[in-house]
């Protein structure tokens, strides 16, 4: 119960940038403001990611691995609106296409968890395929779009996914004990919660699919394949970042991960083993 706890407050911490995009969405809500709506909940979100990034809760790099989500996700926003899968019941000033530019942070909150995340459980992968992991990604985003012209292929992708992941296990630290899980299901287990978080957001209005146009309704239970397809994409970012910063890679064999800023560099022990001498 006590590793649970610690395991619950680490991710709660986690979920601080999306916890606070929720609270502006309330906020907009309730309080009387002189601006749309839209536009207040973007200049929040923007004053959200600078004060965490002044109060160092955010690095620079996870900063720009923010607004990198942001492009992808607006991306998505733009095709996906002009589709008619969902609409915008406010759009404001700051508004492309039909599309308010606060959209793009919702999906910058699930890259700010998988940052945080990160960094928090020192998080490392064992039997890692980047390229097939990274090229099955490619063909999940982008079946997002040609599924309106195309078949849909969700179904073979996430087959394809489990394949390339088999055996692929993530270790995190909760506490000082190190626990592994298979990395398909911490895309399932993500995806879950992103379907909790979309029917709270639905239901404040930050966009409304066309069954809720009249009265709120429960989101379809099939978005919890898409969006736990859609995690994919955003670990796959995030790996080639940590993959960047020597971060990615773990061993079966370690219990514990010795951090930098918990004990003097001097008793560090070294990044690989000596060579003996003859």
């Amino acid at each position: 119960m006590r590793q649970l706890l610690r395991f619950g407050w680490v991710e709660a911490q986690c979920c601080l940038f999306a916890v606070l995009f929720f609270l502006g969405l309330g906020l907009v809500r309730v309080v009387p403001l002189p601006i749309d709506p839209a536009d207040a909940l973007l200049i929040w979100c923007l004053a959200v990611t600078l004060v965490l990034w002044l109060v160092r809760w955010k690095t620079g790099r996870e900063v720009a691995v923010i607004f990198g989500f942001h492009l992808v996700g607006l991306a998505l926003e733009l095709y996906k609106v002009r589709q008619g899968s969902w609409s915008y019941p406010d759009t404001g000033w700051a508004t492309v296409g039909g599309v308010p530019l606060y959209s793009g942070f919702m999906y910058a909150a699930v890259g700010s968890y998988v940052c945080q995340a990160w960094r928090r459980f020192d998080l490392r992968i064992t039997g890692y395929r980047a390229r097939r992991t990274a090229l099955v990604a490619a063909m999940i985003y982008l079946n997002f779009f040609t599924s309106h012209v195309t078949w849909d292929v969700r179904v073979p992708l996430a087959v394809a996914l489990l394949v390339v992941t088999w055996r692929t296990w993530v270790h995190f630290t909760v506490g000082g004990r190190r626990y592994a899980m298979p990395l398909a299901l911490s895309f399932g287990l993500i995806g879950c919660f992103l379907w909790v978080a979309e029917n709270a957001a639905t239901l404040l209005r930050a966009w409304q699919y066309p069954s809720q146009e009249s009265v709120w309704t429960l989101v379809h239970a099939a978005k919890l394949g898409s969006w736990s397809l859609l995690v994919v994409v955003s670990i796959v970012l995030v790996t080639a970042v940590k993959s960047y910063e020597g971060r990615l890679y773990g061993s079966t064999r370690e219990r514990t991960v010795l951090r930098a800023y918990d004990v003097p560099v001097d008793l560090l022990p070294p990044l690989r083993e000596p060579v003996a001498s003859t």
